[in-house]
């Protein structure tokens, strides 16, 4: 009688999860990478800053833009079963972060004479969400806590945007401080989640929200270096 032969081990889901939900956060931030390249090729920039500076409203109508772009992208992301559909809202939600980051680009290549920046901002992003992941992963803390405040935080700094927009007051450093805080908690946020809630089919809405969340921690990098250069 032939002996039988324990089965063997089956795949770790929540390893290959993370592993392909990491992978597709690198592709998205090389495709957006690759099309600020390209944006910048084209007349888009010069268009982008002679629209915001139009009016009072213009840049919220682009705010506007992006918001209703990215709630579509989450929506397929995150709630379709086809992988196609997923797919093709990480690459819509990509886009639209490449062209909403075109006229701050601009404006920092303008200021500073050089592209130097660009590169100290990403470089600081990039260690600020290596020390992040490595809190989230190596404390093994449960970070999903901070939903609360960032509901909460997301729609406060929402709400002093439009008025700032309205108004035309600066918000400060202060406030990009405040943001690169509210980014640092969604980082923590969206990697305990990949860590413990996501079911092992969501990684490319996984890599979306991950993404989300270093474009905005980037955003506000940039932001208060360019005030400190001035």
């Amino acid at each position: 009688m032939p002996v039988r032969r324990p089965a063997a081990p089956a795949v770790d889901d929540r390893a290959l999860f993370i592993r392909r939900t990491y992978g597709h956060l690198a592709g998205a931030l090389g495709a957006f990478l690759l099309l600020e390249i390209l944006l910048f090729q084209t007349a888009l920039p010069e268009a982008m800053l002679e629209f915001a500076a139009s009016g009072r409203f213009a840049w919220l109508m682009i705010l506007g833009g992006f918001v209703l772009v990215g709630w579509i992208a989450r929506s397929f992301a995150a709630g379709s079963r086809s992988l196609g559909a997923q797919y093709l809202g990480l690459a819509l939600y990509v886009a639209a972060e490449a062209v909403i980051f075109v006229p701050l680009i601009a404006i920092a290549l303008v200021m500073t004479g050089s592209d130097a920046i660009l590169y100290q901002a990403a470089a600081l992003t990039g260690a600020l969400f290596a020390a992040l992941t490595a809190v989230a992963v190596l404390s093994g803390k449960d970070f999903s806590f901070l939903r609360s405040f960032l509901v909460v935080g997301g729609i406060i700094a929402m709400g002093l945007i439009v008025c700032g927009a309205i108004f035309g007051f600066d918000l400060g450093l202060a406030f990009s401080g405040g943001m690169i805080v509210l980014a640092s908690a969604s980082i923590l946020y969206d990697t305990s989640k990949i860590l413990r809630e996501y079911d092992s089919s969501q990684y490319v809405g996984a890599a979306l929200e991950l993404f989300a969340s270093v474009a905005l921690l980037l955003w506000y990098v940039l932001r208060i270096l360019m005030r400190l250069r001035r």
